[in-house]
């Protein structure tokens, strides 16, 4: 999944200080999800003038569309330092009230993939969220003690790509939900124009355009195709990205006009091709072009479904006949049940 240059996930250590560079540090640098930052900068204003803390955010959609930067844009507006950790990094609950212990007044708790929190753990969170207190227990049977430690008020920022895999006690005890949207094509316009402008980037406005097209909708990934079309114009057009340079480096990196690469047509092609398109299990399908049936459900399918090429029915998936078209393989209506159109 690393080699693939539109996936959404951060590729390593490399292309995570390349972000960071490219990361705004308050709203209004912030581009897109235009009414997430409306209301999150009504809750941070309303927060300080109480002096009181932001009450626990949770922040749930595909990867790549900036749940650490806002976690981070809202610890730098409300003044305060933040803790970054992640579901899997918390493996017993003294990790947890190792990172609690160390919080300061006001800080904020930035928790990614919380959805793969330990349930220990997850129990011990509960009342810090609630009652900024931590009970640790120790010993076992009738020589079980329990100390309590008070901690200072803090907020905690949850991070999931999954929100259904979180436990209902936990989503809520969140007092400000959001999900985040894939960004339209201006909008990615507007970020590779931002991005390049921060990198010194020669760029012509119109492969600005083309580049924000492909990005599937998603920041990490028009900055990520930047970089890579940037690496061809160094080479073969003195650094200066022109609309032909962009388009010829983009059909080079085997990402298409919809921002599909060689992985998305290969899923379409198989449903059509070996199930007659669909409908096909999730596991099925995984099986058949070798990928995790996780990987095709959080990486893959999130676009294809928001771009209208897939459907998902009480018995797999199908594709659409939008997808036939934009594939060039003449669409075949065949019957389909009512069971079958039903959405999950």
């Amino acid at each position: 999944m690393s080699d693939r240059i539109v996936s959404p996930g951060a590729e390593g250590i490399p292309e995570q200080v390349f972000d960071q560079t490219l990361r705004p540090r308050v709203l209004a640098e912030y581009i897109g999800q235009d009414q997430v930052k409306k209301n999150l900068s009504i809750f941070m204003q309303a927060a300080k003038k109480r002096t009181d803390v932001l009450e626990h955010v949770l922040l749930y959609g595909p990867p790549g569309l900036g749940k650490t930067t806002l976690a981070n844009i809202i610890a730098h507006e409300m003044g305060v330092g933040i803790k970054t950790t992640s579901g899997p990094a918390i493996e017993r609950a003294g990790d947890l009230a190792a990172i609690l212990t160390n919080l300061n007044e006001g800080d904020v708790l930035f928790i990614d993939e919380i959805h793969r929190l330990n349930r220990i753990a997850e129990e011990y969170l509960y009342p810090a969220m609630e009652d900024y207190r931590l009970d640790i227990i120790t010993g076992k049977g009738p020589s079980a003690r329990t100390f309590r430690i008070d901690l200072p008020r803090f907020t905690v920022i949850g991070a999931t790509t999954r929100i259904g895999l979180l436990t209902s006690a936990l989503r809520d005890r969140f007092g400000v939900v959001y999900h985040l949207n894939f960004y339209s094509p201006d909008d990615c316009t507007e970020i590779v124009e931002r991005s390049a402008k921060i990198l010194k980037i020669q760029i012509d406005h119109d492969a600005a355009v083309e580049i924000g097209k492909r990005s599937r909708g998603t920041a990490r990934i028009s900055n990520r195709l930047l970089k890579r079309v940037r690496d061809f114009a160094e080479v073969e057009h003195e650094g200066h990205i022109t609309h032909d340079i962009a388009k010829q480096a983009l059909s080079d990196l085997l990402v298409d006009e919809l921002g599909l690469d060689e992985i998305d047509h290969r899923i379409l092609h198989a449903i059509i091709e070996k199930y007659q398109g669909g409908p096909v299990g999730v596991e099925t399908l995984a099986a058949t072009i070798a990928q995790e049936s996780d990987t095709i459900e959080d990486v893959y399918e999130p676009f294809l479904l928001q771009i209208g090429f897939l459907i998902r029915t009480p018995r797999g998936r199908m594709v659409t006949r939008a997808a036939y078209e934009h594939l060039g393989i003449q669409f075949r209506e065949r019957e389909v049940s009512k069971q079958e159109r039903l959405p999950l």
